[in-house]
């Protein structure tokens, strides 16, 4: 993450801690041009991530009463095990938004979960042009241990059309994940950072489909960066009730 003159994100743990993230305050966006600084951190399973704007904190011209009011009211509310939106409520109703009518308040709470092991699949793919088949196989295969037929169809589409992309603009190594949860989530990673882009082909061009087939039967896709590559990510919607959620 990193900060264009916004407050810490405050972090309270599973076990009700709470601190505030040491995320370096850059510029305000379209202000300069000095480079953000990024912070990285890992966030265990049941973790809330609170962002907001200053004014969520603001007390009589200063904002440390604020912020530590924050903290405090944040971890007390974890450690109750509220659910996040009436968190959010209970935060903003706190807020004497009459000392200051003309400054934004706004929330944004996120709480991290983990899926079991046995709700993944990954595997990785070289640069030849067998892989298409190999995923679709790997695919197949686990869609029907987990009793998952209805979706086998549309992603193994899916799954041919990243892969064979991959093959074609980006080289290996490949990584195809799987993930199974209140959606169905398919992830193909390449070392490219080229963005792909949805265009309709032209009846006279012989590709140029792959992503508008996968938007269609999708019900989201998108792309994300990592520190090498990127990831086209899609999702499917189940028509089954998802696994159980593993406790924090």
């Amino acid at each position: 993450m990193a900060s264009a003159g916004h407050p810490p994100p405050a972090l309270v743990l599973p076990d009700g801690s709470a601190e505030y993230l040491a995320v370096v305050p850059g510029p305000t966006l379209g202000v300069g041009d000095n480079p953000f600084e990024v912070f990285t951190t890992t966030l265990p399973p049941g973790s809330v991530l609170a962002l907001y704007t200053d004014g969520l904190v603001r007390r009589d011209h200063d904002t440390g009463d604020g912020e530590a009011g924050l903290l405090a009211s944040l971890s007390r509310l974890v450690r109750e095990g509220e659910p996040l939106d009436r968190i959010g409520a209970e935060l903003i109703a706190g807020h004497p938004s009459h000392d200051y009518p003309d400054d934004d308040v706004t929330l944004l709470l996120a709480r991290t979960r983990a899926v079991a092991e046995h709700d993944m699949a990954t595997w990785e793919y070289p640069a030849d042009p067998a892989a298409v088949h190999e995923a679709r196989a790997d695919v197949n295969g686990r869609l029907e241990a987990w009793g998952l037929d209805e979706p086998a169809f549309a992603t193994e589409l899916i799954v041919s059309e990243l892969v064979t992309n991959a093959l074609r603009y980006a080289g290996g190594p490949i990584v195809l994940r799987l993930i199974r949860d209140r959606v169905l989530v398919c992830e193909v990673s390449d070392p490219s950072n080229t963005q792909p882009r949805l265009r309709r082909a032209l009846n006279t061009e012989e590709g140029g489909r792959g992503l508008f087939l996968i938007a269609q039967l999708a019900n989201r896709w998108g792309c994300r960066y990592g520190a090498r590559g990127k990831t086209i990510w899609t999702e499917q919607a189940l028509g089954v009730e998802p696994p159980p959620r593993r406790s924090p």
